[in-house]
């Protein structure tokens, strides 16, 4: 599982967050109430879903922590934040580096990704994370639970030269 290494640029998104922990994940609650009302974000620039994470400065990726709350969003790039539908929210997601994996399979089986990319592929890279959200891509191969499902996930990196590290 070899990354791409790209230079995002800002991107506009609307969608809905829920603040959430490891041990009490509504990640499926939140995509529940998003998915019913995607369709009444009216200046969407792509059918691409976006899966953010947004960690605070202390959240500490080397001792996983059940506890520790984050806000999750279920979002769309828009072209725009005019018209933004009631109960939504608008999002400016900063440009940066971005380590970008393909993850194939059921989406429950991300975990083993994830694992392998911050226990092996991060610590033996270049590379430290970055203080900017984390996401995922759902685009027209993601397919929820199907084997043959694909999706990007998008890890904010930095050189290790350009931290002081």
């Amino acid at each position: 599982m070899k990354p791409r290494i790209e230079q995002l640029t800002e991107k506009k998104l609307v969608g809905m967050h829920l603040t959430m922990t490891n041990s009490n994940n509504r990640t499926v609650d939140l995509w529940r109430s998003f998915m019913p009302r995607r369709r009444e974000i009216v200046n969407k620039l792509t059918t691409d879903l976006f899966s953010m994470q947004v960690y605070s400065s202390s959240f500490d990726f080397n001792h996983f922590d059940l506890v520790s709350e984050f806000e999750k969003w279920a979002a769309v790039e828009v072209s725009n934040f005019n018209n933004i539908p009631n109960e939504m929210n608008s999002f400016t997601l900063p440009g940066g580096l971005y380590a970008v994996f393909i993850h194939k399979g059921a989406a429950s089986a991300g975990t083993k990704s994830f694992q392998y990319i911050f226990g092996t592929w991060l610590p033996s890279s270049e590379y430290i994370l970055d203080q900017r959200p984390h996401f995922e891509i759902l685009g027209e191969k993601y397919k929820n639970e199907d084997p043959s499902s694909e999706e990007e996930i998008w890890i904010p990196i930095k050189k290790k030269l350009e931290s002081g590290n």
